[in-house]
């Protein structure tokens, strides 16, 4: 059973119905403050140690201009991203976007540094994931720092996710794939920190250089409506199966370790 402190901060984090419609129709929508103070202090140790311990590794092909670092999984480095999919809130909002019952497939983070950040170029997941009913599956993309457009924040291209995008391999990237979008149709979704993306697969999206003086880094976690793969696709991803499984004191216990780690 969910405590009563834990069921305020699910009601509280609902999606409303205008952001569960903006998905359906849009193929995305944002939650700015999904995330409270406590749990973005503690997502941000944890990044500023992956990247003191050097866990990033770039993926630019020409990381002497600018660099792109990536750490793929999150799961297996930190208790805190292994519990934060079991945040009830985070459990309600994707099952109202995807329907139950979900499996996470993949957990990422991004690294920008200051000035030399390269973006990540335009594409879709579902040009990765294959998944049939692009709807069915979505991407929860956290602002770990303030997103803005000088930082090179989260960009996607609303009413695009039935279209059909070419994907070729990324030469700026050492194993990325990428598309081509008129970038008159890129919403720029400027976010302070704790705040998130939910766009379903078929949405393109990228994120732009970082111009700014400051890191910027962000986490993307990837679900999906196990009744929509098909056994084949499944082999191929992660499979923690995340409806009912736990009550969410876990992510809030992680944070209250991470944050008395650090004080201490």
């Amino acid at each position: 059973m969910f405590n009563s402190a834990t069921l305020v901060e699910l009601i509280k984090m609902s999606l409303s119905q205008a952001q569960i419609d903006q998905f359906l129709t849009e193929g995305y929508t944002t939650v700015p403050h999904f995330f409270n103070e406590d749990e973005v202090a503690a997502m941000q140790i944890e990044v500023a140690r992956w990247i003191d311990t050097g866990m990033f590794r770039d993926v630019s092909t020409n990381p002497e201009v600018r660099q792109n670092y990536q750490l793929i999984p999150l799961y297996s480095r930190s208790p805190l991203f292994k519990a934060l999919p079991f945040a009830p809130k985070v459990i309600n909002a994707v099952g109202n976007l995807i329907g139950h019952p979900v499996i996470k497939i993949l957990d990422q983070s991004f690294y920008k540094p200051p000035q030399s950040g390269m973006g990540t170029s335009w594409h879709t997941d579902n040009a990765y994931f294959k998944l049939q009913d692009p709807l069915r599956g979505t991407a929860m993309w956290i602002a770990i720092h303030d997103g803005d457009i000088a930082n090179g924040t989260l960009k996607v291209a609303p009413r695009a996710f039935n279209e059909d995008f070419p994907h070729t391999r990324d030469p700026a990237s050492d194993h990325h794939i990428h598309t081509e979008l008129d970038e008159a149709r890129a919403v720029h979704c400027e976010l302070e920190a704790g705040g998130v993306v939910f766009f379903c697969f078929g949405t393109p999206h990228a994120t732009g250089n970082n111009l700014s003086n400051e890191s910027r880094v962000g986490v993307g976690i990837h679900f999906v409506n196990r009744d929509y793969t098909s056994p084949l696709q499944e082999k191929h991803w992660e499979q923690t199966v995340i409806s009912g499984e736990r009550t969410g004191e876990n992510f809030a216990d992680e944070v209250r370790a991470t944050l008395v780690q650090a004080d201490s």
